[in-house]
């Protein structure tokens, strides 16, 4: 007790003496208390919440550098200014985009103890002479920053973060700090598992956003869901963000928006790095009204005004969606949070969430590594398959989690003993029950698009955290509010979820068992439906009166 006492003493001083910050949240020093016992942590904090307090502030107490893996050179930039005009504490960024002697500089800056925070991109660590160096400085921390990209079920999974485990164990298996600003359950579980998290303390902040207005506008015709798209992208309030399905849509939206004589931009990854970077910096400079991209805006974009969000498509997770639309509203005032939703576009979605591996290809890639005696590389494997790299990258996760081949220092070899018949009937399964998650995350995402009730519940629902009364900043619940406004006094109100008198047993956070598929948790409740997410299946929205009738779920006692 009194060593956790004297800790969080220890970093509300540096808080408030080296950063001037005169209070930190309870999440934050909960999580800077983790790290300050050398504990493994996990934190989920809404963005601009302040989650890169928890490793700079112990940053500054620990004993060795602390090493920081963030997946954007503009981010990683952003951090370093950040660090320096904050408290004056030196930090470095080692990258493809500088020199060699910048580069040396750096290592030389964090070999003397001048600098504290060492920023590198995820694929640097693949670099054994890299490993070997970060091993010699002996870091404290090992930061995995926008960690849903260690996530083959996040929204934005990056293969070169499957190396991160194996980095942490070379260069001598510091405590792991895993930031991001969304994750869902089974994100953050694999988040733990590909990390090689232990004794993990997790730290999950509050969800909502209370002052993003979240919107659903419902199209039959794909011309008018287009055209309400610029009118309403050019109508409301600047700067906002686009973001569209497509490259093509992307580059089109921003051509229609610039005929009406808006600043606007098209960001996408087929764009060269030099332009994606011209318009990053002109949008937080504000010399851009409206950015359209896809998904591969986002990251670093730390702009406290912008004042909307529009979706021109739906996404493919509610993940994703939370992702995205935390982008709007930084300042704390009002924003919106705008969705252009046409069911076929579900399609598109679903198309996407489909892309796992099949047998003959799994069972091509082991071959492949069981027919050399000696470790191969992936460039090696991507000549003999043919395969693209994110393609035998998906293929390698599955057969290293069927403890068929393992990949350390950057080559892949296979595992002493086994069967290679039975690793591929292995990785199949779980390719399959990858697709099954996919499948039902893009259904989530249908059900909050389709939802009656407050939107801001079932967004939150999604998430484990519940709200227990109407949000009255979404078009469903302005909607009632104007009905009962309209409405005699003497007529009934509709019924909503509530946790008062609640004449079942399945409350969130409740684990549940059901005939087919298996154990799951109740994440949410609304109305007459509760959410379950399960483990074989993904997430199920569930009618609990045919629940109760046919006695289809059974509590879990703990």
């Amino acid at each position: 007790m009194l060593t956790r006492l004297f800790a969080a003493r220890r970093l509300r001083r540096a808080a408030r003496g080296v950063f001037g910050w005169d209070q930190l949240r309870p999440g934050q020093l909960t999580a800077m208390k983790a790290v300050m016992a050398r504990r493994d942590a996990i934190v989920v904090m809404p963005t601009g919440s302040g989650k890169s307090a928890v490793y700079q502030v112990p940053g500054t107490l620990l004993p060795g550098p602390t090493l920081v893996v963030s997946p954007l050179i503009a981010l990683q930039r952003d951090q370093v200014a950040g660090l320096l005009r904050k408290g004056g504490q030196t930090a470095v960024a080692i990258n493809s985009s500088m020199s060699q002697t910048q580069n040396e500089r750096a290592w030389a800056s964090v070999s003397r103890g001048e600098a504290r925070f060492l920023f590198l991109a995820p694929e640097q660590l693949a670099k054994q002479e890299v490993l070997e160096r970060l091993s010699a400085l002996k870091p404290s921390l090992f930061v995995v920053d926008e960690a849903h990209c260690v996530s083959s079920w996040g929204h934005d999974f990056r293969p070169d973060y499957l190396r991160l485990r194996q980095a942490a164990e070379s260069v001598g298996r510091p405590p792991i700090l895993a930031l991001t600003a969304s994750a869902a359950a089974p994100v953050r579980a694999d988040i733990v598992e590909q990390l090689g998290m232990r004794k993990v303390r997790e730290v999950a902040a509050g969800y909502d956003r209370p002052n993003i207005r979240l919107e659903v506008t419902h199209f039959l015709d794909d011309a008018a869901k287009r055209r309400s798209v610029v009118e309403r992208a050019a109508a409301e309030p600047k700067p906002g963000i686009v973001y569209a399905a497509t490259r093509k849509d992307a580059e089109t939206y921003a051509a229609e928006l610039g005929r009406l004589g808006l600043a606007a931009a098209a960001y996408h990854a087929g764009t060269r790095s030099a332009e994606r970077a011209a318009v990053h910096d002109r949008f937080l400079a504000g010399e851009l009204d409206v950015v359209v991209a896809t998904s591969a805006f986002g990251m670093g974009i730390d702009k406290p005004d912008v004042r909307f969000v529009l979706h021109a498509s739906v996404p493919g997770s509610l993940d994703a969606y939370y992702q995205e639309i935390g982008r709007a509203g930084r300042d704390g005032a009002a924003a919106r949070a705008i969705l252009h939703y046409r069911k076929e576009d579900l399609g598109l979605q679903k198309f996407f969430s489909t892309g796992r591996p099949d047998p003959d290809t799994i069972k091509m890639v082991a071959g492949s590594v069981w027919g050399h005696t000696t470790a191969v590389t992936p460039t090696e494997l991507q000549q003999k398959t043919g395969l693209s790299a994110g393609r035998l990258t998906a293929v390698l996760n599955l057969l290293e989690q069927a403890e068929a081949v393992t990949v350390e220092h950057g080559k892949v070899s296979r595992v002493p003993g086994a069967d290679l018949g039975e690793a591929v009937d292995q990785a199949v399964r779980r390719g399959a029950a990858y697709e099954r998650l996919e499948r039902s995350r893009v259904e989530m995402m249908r059900g909050l698009a389709e939802t009656t009730g407050c939107r801001r519940r079932f967004l939150l629902g999604y998430f484990g955290e519940q709200l227990h009364t109407r949000c009255d900043n979404c078009d469903r619940c302005l909607q009632q509010a104007g009905a009962r406004a309209r409405a005699l006094p003497d007529l009934p109100r509709p019924r909503t979820a509530s946790p008062e008198g609640r004449d079942h047993a399945f409350a969130p956070g409740v684990r549940v068992r059901h005939p087919q598929w298996g154990d799951g948790e109740v994440l949410s409740e609304e109305e007459h439906r509760i959410t379950v997410l399960f483990a074989s299946v993904g997430y199920r929205t569930l009618s609990l009166p045919v629940i109760l009738e046919k006695s289809l779920l059974t509590p879990i006692q703990e």
